[in-house]
């Protein structure tokens, strides 16, 4: 068993003084305050982060789509790039890219990652991003995606977007050679891509073919456009259509869900499941403003992504997911509780809590029976100079400073030591190796 002990730590009530955080076999196996001995930690610690939603291919198109490509660029104008730049990918690139975006991601505190993977041709791709969380040392939810039409009622797939096709078999096919794979470190769900890629009979004969506890991960209501053909086309709301045929439970993440009426909102809340929120990518792609206050008051559970991968930094999403209710209601400090009144401490904890539950992993807190996911933050960053308690996740949420973290542990194992990745030089060199490749 190794203890590690901390002079300030995030637990699931709220911050603690001179915690001990037991650790044997990858887990937590008890957590005492006003204790002593064990290893010294660096700094403050809170509980790792899970990405609960990431195209990693997209890391290496960051940066690349801002020039006006159309007389009124938005989603679907972003998209017909995104096509450009997968149409050659290879799996080798492909896993380079994934390996320099897990290493930022765990660099930046995040320890656990949801992969919603859709560029299936060649099948390996799969394996490779699996290839690329190992090396990396972060744990993945592989999420393969089933996707068979460009559009509702059934729009046969354009040759551009050939690379996505699969079927209920080919996904079930990608699940049994996950199997063998399976581990603390890997888990796997599936991923029907939305309700205009999926059609009503296929998205049954998936969720029936799997087990009833594996995650569930859609696209839903990102774009007003795909809002209103889904009343066109299925006489409903997308999020409201979902709830009215299919057990939307714990099981569900349901990202983007941006474009909600009041009662989708009380009802996805009312469910259990999880919105999937990813404040940086829907910034950037202009989609809208999730109703998160409203969302939160009815009790809905939320957890972040990187998406596209504009941000790799988790504190970064969450500033962001506070900013944009702020300018709406122009009105400041919002997310907070009757238990915490500190919006940075409030955010992490419940997004934190959000994506362990959409990745199906038991993590996100630091508790006995909780995964060793340590996030160690750098007690002499002049950003944290006399903060303690509430101060510390605040300031690390708001204070817009880099270099906040200092070491990270997954599942009892230090991944960054430091603020250093062992495979980080390697890695770099790979990745930039790819887009010379790629960007022509």
């Amino acid at each position: 068993m190794q203890k590690y002990f901390a002079r300030d730590a995030l637990l699931p009530e709220g911050w603690a003084k001179d915690v001990l955080i037991c650790v044997e076999g990858g887990d937590i196996v008890a957590v005492s305050t006003d204790a002593e001995g064990g290893e010294a930690l660096r700094g403050p610690v809170l509980p790792g982060m899970a990405n609960l939603h990431s195209h990693a291919f997209q890391r290496g198109m960051a940066g690349l789509t801002e020039v006006r490509s159309a007389p009124q660029d938005d989603f679907w104008s972003w998209r017909e790039l995104m096509y450009r730049f997968v149409e050659h990918i290879t799996p080798a690139q492909a896993q380079a890219i994934a390996l320099q975006l897990y290493i930022e991601m765990l660099k930046h505190g995040y320890t656990a990652v949801a992969e919603f993977h859709y560029v299936h041709h060649p099948a390996e791709m799969l394996m490779r991003h699996l290839a690329a969380a190992r090396d990396a040392g972060i744990a993945i939810t592989l999420l393969p995606s089933l996707y068979r039409w460009s559009g509702f009622e059934g729009k046969p797939l354009e040759p551009r977007q050939r690379r996505f096709e699969s079927d209920c078999a080919s996904v079930l096919a990608a699940l049994a050679s996950l199997k063998p794979q399976m581990s603390k470190d890997v888990r796997a769900g599936i991923a029907p891509h939305s309700l205009r890629a999926v059609d009503p009979v296929s998205l049954r004969e998936l969720i029936d073919g799997v087990a009833q506890d594996m995650p569930i991960h859609i696209h839903a209501a990102e774009q007003v456009k795909e809002v209103e053909q889904c009343k066109a086309a299925l006489s409903k709301r997308p999020v409201e259509w979902l709830l009215s045929n299919h057990t939307v439970n714990a099981r569900w993440c349901v990202v983007h869900a941006t474009h909600l009426v009041p009662e989708e909102t009380t009802a996805l809340a009312a469910s259990g499941a999880v919105a999937g929120l990813c404040p940086s990518t829907e910034g950037n792609l202009g989609d809208g403003i999730f109703p998160l206050l409203d969302y939160r008051a009815a009790g809905g559970r939320y957890g972040i992504g990187g998406d596209s991968h504009v941000s790799r930094d988790p504190a970064e999403e969450l500033r962001l997911l506070e900013y944009v209710q702020r300018l709406t209601l122009r009105r400041r400090n919002l997310v907070v509780s009757k238990e915490v009144n500190a919006v940075g401490t409030s955010l992490w904890l419940e997004a934190a809590a959000g994506g362990a539950q959409a990745l199906g992993r038991s993590m996100g807190a630091l508790a006995a029976g909780r995964r060793a996911d340590l996030v160690v933050l750098d007690a002499d960053h002049p950003d944290l100079a006399a903060r303690s308690g509430d101060a510390i996740a605040n300031s690390l949420v708001f204070s817009g400073a880099s270099g906040l973290v200092r070491d990270v542990m997954v599942a009892g194992r230090w991944a960054v030591r430091d603020r250093r990745h062992p495979l980080e030089e390697a890695a770099a060199a790979a990745y930039k190796q790819a887009l010379r490749e790629l960007v022509r």
